[in-house]
């Protein structure tokens, strides 16, 4: 009896100094870290709110860290391509994966090939924004009552391009459909890029586009702004109305962006990754390149982001299902 106590002790001291060891060395892996260039999947194309978002984020990390944090748009799927990529790489801290709302939408549209909460460690929250609703200029429509009129006496003849599936994009047209109780049809696209390029060659002819990746275009005439999809309405564009000011009541979508690790990546690297990223946040620069953007930054615990991210995913669940969403 008294051999097997010893035993057990044994045992128990000997898995305490293993996980001593462990946590030893995982702080030293902190210290170190980075060591070498970090590498940040994009799960869709350059030109979208998740590259846009992506791209500031990334320039002011490297300098806060002192290596280099290098985009690699990796696009397909409606993100699922990039974001396997990501959950399949070494959970060592060189890998980071952004993700926006679609990432709580996928899994109710696709048979992803991980599991996006326990296949991945929450890192950062970054940014929320809202889509605009806006036309390619050659559409008869210059407020959101006459883009109604026109769906309404032409059913069925408006195209709205999003950037696939489940997108930010194609989730804020299907709320308009629903609420404003018109039949416009969905063309999805490989990502916000392209999606947005097919509206001002006239492809496609509104989209209801992330106001991240949609400014500039606004700015240089491709396209039409109607109204903001916010609960207020955008200081970028302040004489533009809500779509709900605009006479669909109710309406109201937001877009975010956060920044993911593979799971298993060690606790203390992930620390000093939310640490130097609430750092980017709050400077000078990354507030003035969202801002002038239409993001805002958010700020979140590790764990809230987490957290946050399974009540987006219970949230969207019933409106997927109810929009009848698949993918194709």
């Amino acid at each position: 009896m008294a051999a097997r106590r010893r035993v057990s002790i044994h045992g128990i001291l000997f898995c305490l100094f293993c996980l001593a060891l462990s946590a030893f060395a995982a702080t030293a892996l902190a210290d170190d870290y980075p060591s070498r260039p970090i590498r940040l999947i994009i799960p869709f194309p350059p030109g979208g709110s998740n590259d846009v978002v992506g791209r500031i984020v990334a320039n002011q990390l490297g300098q806060k860290l002192g290596q280099t944090v290098f985009v690699d748009n990796r696009a397909g799927a409606g993100g699922v391509v990039g974001t396997d990529v990501a959950a399949k790489s070494a959970a060592d801290g060189y890998t980071l994966l952004i993700v926006s709302l679609a990432h709580a939408v996928d899994p109710w549209i696709y048979q992803e090939p991980f599991d996006p909460i326990k296949d991945f460690v929450p890192v950062a929250i970054l940014a929320t924004g809202t889509n605009f609703l806006t036309v390619n200029p050659n559409v008869p429509a210059h407020s959101v009552k006459e883009l109604i009129d026109l769906a309404k006496a032409k059913p069925g003849f408006l195209n709205y391009a999003s950037a696939g599936i489940g997108s930010f994009q194609n989730l804020g047209g299907e709320l308009f459909k629903v609420l404003a109780g018109v039949n416009i049809v969905h063309v999805p696209y490989k990502g916000g890029g392209p999606s947005m390029l097919a509206v001002i060659a006239g492809e496609a002819q509104l989209m209801f586009s992330s106001i991240v990746q949609t400014v500039s275009n606004i700015q240089a005439g491709g396209l039409r702004p109607l109204a903001t999809g916010g609960a207020q309405r955008s200081p970028i564009l302040p004489d533009l109305p809500t779509i709900a000011e605009a006479g669909v009541p109710d309406y109201v979508a937001a877009d975010w962006w956060g920044i993911l690790a593979p799971a298993g990546t060690p606790a203390p690297v992930v620390d000093k990754l939310h640490t130097a990223i609430e750092e980017v946040l709050r400077s000078a620069d990354t507030m003035k390149n969202l801002d002038q953007q239409g993001a805002s930054p958010l700020h979140m615990s590790s764990a809230e982001f987490g957290a946050y991210i399974k009540e987006e995913m219970a949230k969207w669940g019933p409106v997927v299902q109810k929009a009848g969403m698949k993918a194709e």
